[in-house]
């Protein structure tokens, strides 16, 4: 039985389509990224899947109940972090997680929660004095308090510094390796890279591409040459150099539309040489869990237009 299981889910409000015919499914010891620009329909999906939200139609089951019929059954079974908030603004991070154990017959301890996500620190100074990072990670220990078997967690290393978030990328592994489920939202596309199993990426409330991040990355590599240089640099003659065309994507941010030959990339390099232009992060047949995103969420915008 997977943790996760979703058929045909269509979540409309009025007559605004949330939520179009999605399909996703991740097992325990997992983790599943759920990836897509703003409006995607992420966040409708995992307020569906929390049992928060009702769906218009299809099929929603998290450890094989009904997120809404089956909510008494399903809330100790769950955890939820979100974006922001949900603690009162002068109670501390000790108080909280105490106050949050008592609604469940086995929960872990707050001094260990504590120490998991190093905040024992400042355990007792209320949550409006905490810095961003720091509510972010009592917001992460309360969603474990109740020995959850799937987790949801909502951009979970937003406002973090990357100590703080790579202490939250080791509490994700270890909830992988204890067998607990794992969906996470994120824009950081680095981050869903390193540590999902698998990555759904939506647009427009459909699923655009799914699969492990090697499989995404992989798909359609080796066609192109990615690269960084100073911005606004003459792509027309780069691009007569390495007989493909050039394209500054962002600024500073080179795309090469042509394969990845030994000769071509001898051509790069020696052009910018010539020119005592600095070369930075070559790419050469190898994208970027960041490249097939704005590929595929980029080609939907175009076909809209």
């Amino acid at each position: 039985m997977a943790a996760i299981d979703v058929s045909g889910l269509v979540v409309r409000y009025g007559e605004v389509t949330a939520v179009d015919g999605l399909d996703l499914s991740a097992d325990a010891g997992s983790v599943l990224a759920l990836l897509g620009p703003n409006g995607a329909g992420k966040t409708t999906t995992v307020e569906t899947l929390e049992g928060y939200r009702r769906p218009t139609a299809g099929r929603v089951r998290v450890m094989g109940l009904d997120p809404v019929t089956d909510r008494r059954r399903l809330a100790p079974l769950i955890g939820v972090m979100l974006q922001r908030g949900g603690v009162y603004p002068t109670m501390s991070a000790r108080d909280a997680l105490g106050l949050f154990a008592a609604y469940y017959d086995d929960p872990v301890s707050p001094a260990q929660l504590l120490d998991l996500v190093d905040l024992a620190a400042v355990a007792r100074r209320p949550w409006r004095t905490l810095s961003g990072g720091e509510q972010q990670r009592v917001s992460l220990a309360l969603a474990l308090v109740g020995r959850p078997r799937v987790a949801f967690l909502d951009e979970p290393t937003a406002g973090m510094d990357p100590a703080a978030r790579q202490l939250l990328w080791s509490v994700v592994r270890r909830l992988r390796d204890d067998g607990v489920c794992v969906l996470m939202t994120t824009h950081y596309l680095e981050e869903a890279e390193r540590l999902a199993d698998r990555v759904v990426i939506i647009d427009g409330g459909r699923a655009v591409a799914e699969g492990t991040p090697a499989e995404l990355v992989s798909a359609g590599g080796g066609r192109e040459i990615r690269f960084g240089a100073p911005a606004g640099i003459d792509t027309a003659a780069l691009g007569a150099a390495v007989e493909a065309a050039v394209a500054e994507e962002r600024p500073g941010e080179y795309l090469v539309a042509g394969a990845a030959t030994p000769a071509r990339v001898a051509s790069l390099t020696a052009w910018l040489a010539e020119r005592q232009l600095p070369l930075a992060d070559l790419r050469a047949g190898r994208q970027t869990l960041e490249d097939v995103f704005l590929r595929l969420t980029g080609e939907r915008a175009e076909a809209g237009r």
